[in-house]
């Protein structure tokens, strides 16, 4: 049972925790699963944010929260749990001794949030050990992105590690709290059906696609110096991947399953000089339309010349026996012709055709796993079209809504992983050895890129990416696969 938590959020009042950790937190108490007597404590930069941060954070939640989430009454009650603090985290002073002084007269189970630059990683550590803050129970949280590269991830982590162990530090990736994520495992391993036919022998390709239809968002200075590899791939999509790819463990805790996904990061084929060039392909958005509205080129919103990319796409292998052949796409970029995030697993075609070509064609059968806007699961197969006496075959698709099944089900990926970290279970959370291996894979791809012969390539605004991303995949006799796109032409 989840006894009450005191939890300090550096960087209180700042746009992931405004727009994200707080309204998470008010979901939780209006589920009831905040134990009584929890404190959220977020740091301020000075006195005045202070004296406005319980106004600024009820309008933010009002904004952010959904449709008839926001009730007065039982935000009033939550805001009783709010203590907001200044604490410059840079400066060891007496505001520090005012946040120690506040949490040595609360609760024993501590979990400091860093919502921060990992540049202050560090220095805030430091801190809450020099005042003695770091308790048996104490749990640190932080944010990507951990590093530009291994060196500097390496760096971040043992720096952390000087003052945290390892299993007190819950590196978060948001992308993993979503309930669908969480549900690929109970797809797999709790379903016969679906275990048997997770291999080489069925499975024709698997496609991991991210596609945003934002730009720069006022993230320009971190993202020109990250870009898409570093930014969505590193993290999100290698850890989608693992998800996809990794053995059944034997129990599934924290140990069991991060120990399997580090098995599939470790069986990743490396990609270095020649290859990188034929299985990836960099991108750029130039100016376009979304929506019917113009949009600016990436480098218009920058403001300047740059060769960041802002889509990527991969053609991945794990050497093993289980995915030995089998192609993993993977696909991430800004400014797409749709917002969206899903997994699609594209089984082999039948072995032998018996209908004749007058009966129309058969599509793969696909089991499409949904993550954003939406939470579903799909499966796309071939049927007899009912409402024709002669035969005539065209696709279907079983469909399980989350939000059709269960009434009031609603996603909240931080609200799971705050509450996760506050129980002290690190499931859903990223270990060290895992930050390793995955940058292991993606620096000599970094490296590769330096190369002008793989400078991105531009796409226009409101597409699905670069020329090369088609190419790539068309070379292997295959085609990205995009729901609405398919489906449009099939006149279903």
């Amino acid at each position: 049972m989840l006894e009450a938590f005191d939890f300090v959020i550096f960087g209180g009042a700042g746009d992931l925790a405004l727009r994200k950790l707080v309204p998470g937190l008010y979901r939780a108490h209006r589920n009831g699963e905040l134990p009584e007597g929890t404190r959220i404590i977020p740091t301020c930069r000075n006195t005045q944010v202070v004296a406005e941060y319980k106004d600024k954070v009820r309008n933010a939640a009002q904004e952010h929260l959904r449709e008839g989430e926001f009730v007065a009454a039982d935000w009033d009650k939550f805001a009783q749990c709010i203590h907001p603090i200044f604490v410059d985290i840079a400066k060891k002073d007496e505001h520090w001794e005012d946040l120690a002084a506040l949490l040595n007269s609360g609760n024993k189970q501590r979990v400091f949030y860093l919502s921060t630059p990992p540049s202050v990683f560090s220095v805030c550590c430091k801190h809450l050990s020099e005042m003695n803050l770091i308790t048996k129970s104490a749990r640190v949280v932080v944010e990507k992105p951990l590093g530009y590269d291994a060196v500097s991830a390496e760096e971040i982590n043992s720096q952390i590690a000087e003052y945290f162990d390892e299993n007190c530090i819950f590196r978060i990736d948001h992308y993993l709290g979503k309930e669908t994520v969480q549900n690929l495992l109970a797809l797999r391993f709790a379903n016969g059906m679906f275990e048997h036919l997770w291999d080489a022998k069925t499975i024709d390709n698997v496609q991991i696609t991210i596609s945003e239809t934002v730009g720069l968002e006022g993230r320009a200075s971190f993202y020109n110096d990250a870009g898409a590899l570093r930014d969505m791939v590193q993290n999100h999509i290698l850890q989608l991947l693992c998800l996809v790819a990794m053995e059944s463990p034997n129990k599934m805790t924290a140990e069991r399953i991060r120990a399997e996904k580090l098995k599939v990061l470790e069986s990743l084929r490396p990609l270095t000089g020649n290859a990188v060039r034929f299985n990836t392909v960099r991108g750029q958005y130039a100016a376009g339309e979304i929506n019917g509205k113009a949009v600016p080129s990436y480098q218009e919103e920058l403001g300047g010349s740059s060769s960041i990319e802002t889509f990527v796409a991969i053609r991945a292998h794990i050497d093993s026996s289980r995915w030995a052949n089998v192609p993993f796409y993977l696909r991430t970029g800004k400014r797409m012709k749709q917002r969206f995030a899903e997994i699609v697993i594209q089984y082999k075609d039948v072995a032998h055709r018996v209908y004749p070509e007058s009966a129309g064609r058969t599509v793969p059968n696909r089991l499409v796993i949904r993550l954003q806007p939406e939470e579903s699961i799909k499966i796309i197969m071939t049927s007899k079209n009912l409402e024709k006496h002669e035969t005539e075959l065209r696709p279907v698709v079983l469909n399980f809504n989350f939000a059709d099944t269960y009434k009031d089900f609603f996603s909240d990926a931080y609200k799971r992983l705050m509450l996760d970290a506050a129980a002290n279970d690190p499931s859903l959370f990223i270990h060290r050895a895992e930050v390793a291996a995955a940058w292991s894979w993606i620096d000599p791809i970094i490296e590769a890129w330096q190369r002008p012969e793989n400078n991105p390539q531009f796409y226009k605004a409101g597409g699905w990416g670069p020329r090369g991303a088609d190419e790539m995949i068309h070379a292997d006799g295959r085609e990205w696969f995009n729901m609405d796109d398919v489906f449009a032409s099939e006149e279903v």
